[in-house]
């Protein structure tokens, strides 16, 4: 069941945040803002040259473009390896990891196709207080990475069929 649920959530994420992304470069000039909930939420078109909310920017693109190719490429690697682990069954834990894998592969085509990634989800506090712009890869990262935290904190391990739960 694990794999069903990779070799489907994993593609479909990336085809959403590509598709997202190419309406937001078809219809936007970059710096372009159409405000949805006045005060609260705007689509602005941005260009992220760094990693989540921005981080490394600055950073020379020597240092820059060889770290956001290659970090993600790693960060598939192991979760490869943690996802053979994981029992066939955890629908949870595949879909988790199909998140964090289908976001990263959405923001790893655009810096490898386009130079940087495409943001325009923008929320704000009436137009003062601005959350960093992100996009729907950063969103599915979030919630696969929020899901898996979860799991850790809050997983309990089945109690063996005629055994006693530990109370201590």
């Amino acid at each position: 069941m694990k794999y069903k649920i990779m070799a489907v959530l994993t593609p479909l994420l990336v085809v959403i945040d590509q598709w997202t992304k190419y309406v937001i470069l078809k219809g936007f000039k970059l710096g372009e803002s159409i405000p949805v909930i006045s005060g609260l939420f705007n689509i602005t078109y941005v260009r992220n040259t760094g990693a989540a909310f921005g981080i490394l920017a600055t950073a020379p693109p020597f240092i820059r473009i060889p770290f956001f190719v290659v970090i993600p490429v790693l960060a598939m690697v192991a979760i490869a390896y943690v996802f053979r682990k994981i029992p066939a069954e955890s629908i949870r834990l595949s879909a988790a990891l199909s998140c964090v894998v289908g976001g990263a592969v959405g923001n790893l085509i655009d810096r490898l196709t386009l130079g940087y990634v495409v943001d325009f989800l923008d929320f704000h506090w009436r137009y003062q207080h601005h959350f960093p712009a992100f996009n729907a890869a950063d969103t599915v990262i979030c919630i696969g990475v929020g899901v898996l935290v979860l799991d850790l904190l809050f997983h309990e391990e089945p109690t063996p069929q005629g055994a006693l739960p530990d109370v201590s």
